[in-house]
């Protein structure tokens, strides 16, 4: 297992509502919805390079008028090696428009299908200077994830104004 003092693992969080923690790492959700970089009927699990990105990445999928749930927060390492990084033209490009989700989606799509790595670190479409990294819950490697215990992590209300 990596540990947080080994060069060759990353950092990523996964942020998820308190009612999905059990299966946080399933990629059922991505699996019926599809995502910015999968289609739907493939299991993709999202998880951001930090923290706040994470936090930034659920906030903008939230709806005002709901009170907020409850958040827990996966931190996770993985291996550099594990990982494939997307071969974008230009992460400011990508602004969410119909064209554009058709082309992140066949990415990601090409990436699950050649099943190489693990992992896919791909471009925030809020940060697009900060990474996202998805993760093939039904790559043979996945096992080696490693997952930490998860934390509470409450969304400042004020960030929803």
């Amino acid at each position: 297992m990596a540990s947080t003092s080994d060069p060759t693992a990353v950092r990523i969080w996964r942020l998820v509502k308190e009612r999905h923690a059990e299966n946080a790492f399933d990629g059922e959700g991505a699996r019926i919805y599809g995502g910015r970089w999968n289609s739907p009927g493939r299991r993709v699990v999202y998880t951001s390079g930090s923290l706040a990105l994470a936090a930034l990445e659920t906030l903008v999928h939230l709806d005002s008028a709901m009170p907020l749930p409850r958040f827990l927060a996966f931190p996770s390492q993985l291996l550099t090696t594990d990982i494939a990084t997307a071969n974008v033209p230009s992460a400011h490009s990508f602004s969410g428009t119909l064209p554009d989700l058709m082309e992140t989606r066949r990415l990601g799509d090409e990436w699950l299908e050649a099943g190489q790595h693990l992992a896919f670190s791909v471009p925030s479409a809020i940060v697009p200077q900060e990474s996202n990294l998805l993760l093939n819950p039904l790559h043979p490697r996945f096992a080696r994830l490693v997952i930490g215990s998860p934390v509470i992590f409450a969304i400042d209300a004020r960030l929803r104004r």
